[in-house]
């Protein structure tokens, strides 16, 4: 028994299966998906199920036609509602992204100065989170933010406000939303980073002269880049594609590219339209992982040089 075990570690650990298995992977869940949308979106609209048509036809015997159709591209170009649409979900996204680095960086920081004895308590509460369903966490902010809600009845017992504020149903809403659910992607890249800073280069900056706002600029700031990088991806890219967060707290005040691929797919039943938009919108979160992709290897390479 014992021989065959370790014989099963030896197969799978072998670097064959340490290829195939992410790359069969991200075939079968990415690139699959991937051709089967990008079919859709050079498809025509068609009502019945599925609806749109095939892209291969036969016209007459023998004669096999391909059929692709770039309407439901030009029609995006063309509709100044997408246009809309994806930058709005960019400002909200980039809002969303500085909003947990700037609480992200200093939590980071803080956790990376506390004792080894208390360091994985306080990171254990930053992941608690995910241990509750990320839709019942949204639902929560619903409670806080309405008109009823916490906010306003405590604002309105210490007589701050006459009456209640709108909190819900709007861009701020959708903005406090992000930074609340993503904020553990921002937190954990940039304790990494600032864990491995050696602090003993703070110290000899503060020899040296340097005040603590020049110690952090010129040393700690640098150090910690990529995880500050690292975490802003991991919040942006995400954040550009949300859907619950604004249909729950947002509202039809709030316009965002996963709300417009919702209806188009579900309400409106456009499928070429909506698998054309979700093919502009990868395009889109390409830019910033290629970019992400060019600094990780210039910070291999500087590192290696030196």
């Amino acid at each position: 028994m014992k021989r065959a075990w370790n014989k099963a570690l030896t197969v799978f650990t072998s670097p064959f299966w340490a290829l195939v298995l992410p790359y069969g992977w991200s075939l079968l869940f990415f690139l699959i998906p991937f051709f089967i949308v990008l079919k859709i979106s050079f498809s025509d609209l068609k009502m019945g199920l599925p609806p749109y048509g095939p892209l291969l036809e036969w016209v007459e015997e023998g004669v096999l036609t391909i059929r692709l159709n770039f309407s439901n591209y030009s029609f995006i170009g063309t509709d100044s509602l997408y246009l809309l649409s994806y930058l709005e979900s960019l400002l909200i996204a980039l809002v969303g992204t500085i909003g947990c680095l700037l609480i992200g960086y200093p939590t980071a920081y803080g956790l990376s100065k506390t004792s080894p004895r208390w360091r994985m308590v306080l990171l254990m509460l930053v992941i608690l989170p995910f241990w509750t369903s990320f839709l019942l966490r949204v639902y929560a902010w619903i409670g806080i933010l309405s008109p009823h809600g916490f906010i306003n009845t405590f604002l309105l017992k210490l007589r701050l406000i006459g009456a209640p504020l709108t909190l819900l149903d709007t861009t701020f809403a959708t903005v406090l939303g992000i930074i609340y659910c993503y904020l553990p992607f921002m937190i954990l890249p940039l304790y990494a980073s600032l864990e491995k800073i050696d602090f003993t280069l703070t110290e000899a900056a503060h020899d040296l002269g340097a005040r603590p706002f020049q110690v952090f600029l010129r040393v700690i700031l640098p150090l910690s880049f990529p995880g500050i990088v690292a975490g802003s991806m991991l919040v942006l890219i995400p954040s550009l594609g949300e859907f619950v967060i604004p249909e729950l707290l947002g509202g039809s005040q709030t316009l965002m590219i996963g709300k417009l691929l919702w209806n188009e797919f579900f309400t409106n039943h456009d499928w070429p339209v909506a698998s054309a938009l979700a093919i502009i919108m990868l395009i889109f979160l390409i830019i910033p992982l290629a970019i992400f992709q060019q600094f990780q290897e210039r910070q291999v390479r500087f590192l290696d040089e030196n």
